[in-house]
């Protein structure tokens, strides 16, 4: 019967069409087979793969209150999933990207070949409308090849393999997840360009808030930007942007979603992207913290050993972690607020002072004027636009040189040495290079290269010196406008940038040591460098701890009384080990003859008595071994080998570099009933899946006894009573600090649950004040905490208690400071201000 039908259809001239249609068919399925065969081992990602999608995860960072602040990533993408994806997206991405997507099992076959024959007859690039969600999220994971230019026959000898692929990854997709969570993989992994990797980031990018919180036409042009997102890009082509939203809002209003909502008034809302903002790491609050936490996070990953289940360390960029720290953002926003108020007044009363001076040159030597010089081109080359000049001019001639480093620092000696070896040692003198590298250089310098570096480094600095001295159009940083529009040469804004005053706080709960607010400049954006890390001379800060070490240790009550004459610790004193004679003065260069008690040697801040109570301590052991305790090591020692808290006696005046966070850290042991708790700014870190791969462990430990922590207590709120008081509800104590030149502004505020730790200074330590008035740090620095702690009294939510108060006084306390009630009474003869300094305090009280 076969045999007889197939002589038929060979032999019979009407059935040769049916003949040739039945071979097509087939070699057409036989193709298809093929095909389907080719794109199964072909780039298909196995099961495993589409379990778990190797996508670049933001790292997150959440406040105390689990309120996101800030992300790292090289993708800025943040995971969400379908429960937490709002409704309105959710409803404009099925009736737009796919109406059946409930119901077909990932490939839409009708819609499959209207798209082939749009792009392969008529030759439309983006024709679209054919694929499946499923086949998008697909498409996502592949790259596809262009068809642009080529003709019909190679188009579809391309697209062919890729919708094969497509289509079997597709079903592979259904297979691996359900609808919702297809759904929200695509949503997740669309590239909304801008720097916005999936929906969450592309919310927050463009409309500055979370996506849980669009609204409809909001979602609508997130939705529309599916489609093309450089064609509907809203900040490029707002009107393509504002016609395909309106077209995702019409086909939401056909499927009666929109009721209640004036249709009408949203098809006319122009296209808003005033929010609209590229993440940066300088926006946002506490950008200084994040900005911090960023390397300690890579180094506590390193110490900890913290890997993925694959073993290797994870990566803050790309693994998404979440990252829960102790900032209470409302804190941060009142600490922030409180140094701009603060910094504004302060800064126009310093560009009033130096009007018609230079700090470059003002008092200083020769020596020091080329210090000050050679400090401010310093700041000009690490400008972008100096380092584009050195890129275009210098880098290609020195780009061959093997093993040796060519910072300008080391060209320029290498040019000052003319193969004179004295100075060639400055090379690893400075740092610059390891003494075993010296004799490279030698060499360097006497060989074939160096006259063509040193004439290409020459060339650089002549364009270096023409393009800084013109005059050209830029943004300089402003107090009040954040930037403001100048005509200025670039040498010009540096110094003018170098002239800011900076200022940091630290805010720490002394009860568990969490750090709620961190400020670590005036602006991060223009000022990168972190002051609360940074180390500056603390002055006065440091005597809370001499008089605490010389009555817990020393046996010294708080009611002996010594005389303000002026001390001198000489070689072969006790063991202070000095080579030659110390005898510092008082703030005011005069001594009283008066006799003082601890009391009121602290609130007046005499140095005489400072340094009587070192003698009598007999070394300065006692004071170091007291500020180990409280979390400033004895033992640690800086880059140059030397310890950090020397063993001289001129660190009891605060003559030794300390950082605001260890500063701030140490005085929560007065608040704390003397014991120190270490400072903690994160709590906990997750992996991507929630499993927590980090908790903190703080270490606590016993540092004063209880007694002498409360005397101190009391000492520091004695130094802001009665006529120093700020006027708060708060109990509240501090201690101001003021260096030399009053180049560093300092004020400790303690309360009983908030300890607050507060410097200013310019970046360069000739950036200060003329004179005590202004330079104090009861002027630069104490303004800031009263500030401060008066924006948390005033808020209504609850967040801080100003009725707490310190810890009741141990037994014995109240004899032993009775010093017949005069610690708070000042000494006749006491020289507190001449008239015309009484006149700059009042006017300084009026300003504030």
């Amino acid at each position: 019967m076969m045999k007889q039908l197939y002589t038929e259809l060979k032999t019979n001239p009407q059935l040769k069409w049916i003949r040739r249609f039945w071979i097509f068919c087939s070699a057409g399925f036989l193709t298809l087979i093929l095909l389907l065969f080719y794109a199964a081992f072909t780039g298909i990602p196995s099961f495993e793969t589409l379990e778990n999608p190797n996508y670049k995860l933001a790292t997150e960072i959440y406040d105390i209150n689990g309120v996101s602040f800030g992300s790292y990533y090289v993708e800025n993408r943040i995971p969400i999933s379908f429960e937490q994806l709002n409704p309105h997206l959710k409803k404009a991405v099925v009736l737009t990207e796919d109406e059946r997507f409930f119901q077909h099992s990932g490939v839409d076959l009708p819609a499959l070949g209207r798209v082939a024959i749009k792009t392969i007859l008529l030759s439309k690039e983006t024709s679209g409308g054919g694929s499946t969600l499923t086949q998008q999220l697909a498409k996502l994971l592949f790259d596809r090849p262009s068809t642009k230019g080529l003709p019909a026959w190679k188009k579809l000898m391309r697209l062919i393999p890729v919708k094969m692929r497509e289509w079997l990854t597709a079903v592979k997709l259904e297979r691996s997840y359900t609808k919702e969570e297809i759904m929200a993989m695509y949503l997740n992994k669309f590239e909304f360009i801008n720097g916005a990797h999936g929906i969450q980031a592309a919310s927050k990018v463009y409309f500055n808030k979370d996506q849980s919180q669009l609204n409809p036409e909001e979602a609508a042009l997130l939705v529309g930007m599916l489609k093309n997102p450089s064609l509907y890009n809203p900040v490029r082509f707002p009107e393509k942007a504002k016609k395909r939203r309106n077209t995702v809002l019409a086909l939401m209003r056909s499927d009666h979603y929109l009721k209640g909502t004036n249709y009408d008034s949203l098809l006319a809302m122009e296209v808003d992207m005033s929010k609209f903002r590229k993440e940066e790491q300088s926006f946002g609050p506490a950008p200084y913290f994040r900005a911090e936490l960023t390397k300690y996070i890579q180094n506590l990953i390193k110490e900890k050993n913290l890997k993925r289940p694959d073993g290797s360390l994870y990566n803050i960029y790309t693994d998404g972690l979440k990252i829960y720290t102790t900032i209470d953002l409302k804190y941060q926003q009142y600490a922030e607020q409180a140094s701009k108020d603060h910094m504004i007044w302060l800064q126009k009363r310093y560009f009033r002072q130096w009007k018609g001076m230079d700090p470059w040159t003002y008092q200083a030597d020769d020596l020091q004027k080329q210090i000050r010089k050679e400090a401010l081109l310093s700041k000009a080359k690490s400008t972008p636009r100096y380092l584009t000049l050195r890129k275009k001019l210098f880098d290609p001639v020195v780009e061959g040189l093997e093993g040796i480093k060519t910072s300008d620092n080391i060209i320029e000696t290498l040019i000052k040495t003319d193969t004179n070896r004295l100075v060639i040692n400055d090379l690893y003198l400075n740092g610059w290079i390891q003494k075993d590298e010296l004799n490279k250089y030698v060499d360097f310098l006497k060989g074939p290269d160096f006259p063509k570096v040193r004439k290409a480094y020459e060339q650089l600095q002549k364009a270096f010196h023409e393009a800084f001295s013109q005059k050209v159009k830029m943004k300089v940083y402003d107090y009040v406008l954040g930037e403001k529009d100048t005509l200025m040469s670039p040498m010009d804004s540096t110094r003018y940038s170098a002239m800011f005053l900076q200022n940091a706080v630290l805010a720490i709960n002394p009860g568990n040591g969490h750090v709620k607010a961190w400020v670590g400049g005036i602006d991060h954006k223009h000022f990168k460098y972190d002051h609360v890390t940074s180390r500056r001379a603390v002055g006065s800060t440091m005597k809370p701890f001499v008089y605490t070490a010389a009555m817990a240790f020393g046996g010294i009550m708080p009611c002996q009384e010594y005389e303000d004459i002026q001390y001198t610790i000489a070689p072969g004193d006790a063991n202070f080990n000095v080579d030659k004679e110390w005898t510092p003065n008082n703030a005011t260069e005069e001594f009283t003859g008066n006799m003082y008690n601890l009391y009121h040697g602290l609130v007046y801040s005499k140095n005489s008595i400072t340094v009587r109570l070192l003698k009598e301590m007999g070394s300065v052991d006692l004071l170091r071994n007291l500020l180990d305790k409280v979390g400033i090591s004895k033992t640690e020692r800086l880059s140059n080998g030397r310890l950090a808290v020397p063993e001289y006696p001129a660190i009891c005046l605060g003559a030794v570099d300390i950082s605001l966070y260890q500063m701030t850290s140490a005085y929560t042991t007065f608040a704390n009933q003397g014991t120190y708790r270490e400072p903690v700014f994160v709590l906990s870190i997750t992996d991507k899946n929630g499993r927590e791969i980090y908790r903190a462990n703080p270490t606590i430990r016993p540092a004063i006894n209880p007694l002498y922590n409360a005397i101190m207590v009391d000492m520091l709120k004695n130094v802001v009573g009665g006529q120093f008081g700020m006027g708060l509800k708060t109990e509240n104590g501090g201690k101001t600090g003021t260096t030399n030149d009053y180049s560093d502004g300092w004020f400790m505020g303690v309360t009983p649950t908030l300890v607050v730790g507060v410097w200013t200074g310019g970046d360069d330590k000739w950036i200060r004040f003329t004179n005590l008035n202004d330079g104090q740090g009861y002027v630069t620095a104490r303004p800031v905490f009263q500030k401060f702690i008066k924006k948390l009294e005033n808020d209504t939510s609850g967040i801080f208690d100003y009725k707490v108060r310190f810890a009741p006084a141990p037994e014995g306390m109240a004899e032993m400071i009775d010093c017949d009630k005069i610690k708070t009474i000042r000494p006749a003869t006491e020289r507190w201000e001449t008239q015309k300094e009484k006149m700059k305090r009042d006017e300084f009280e009026e300003d504030f």
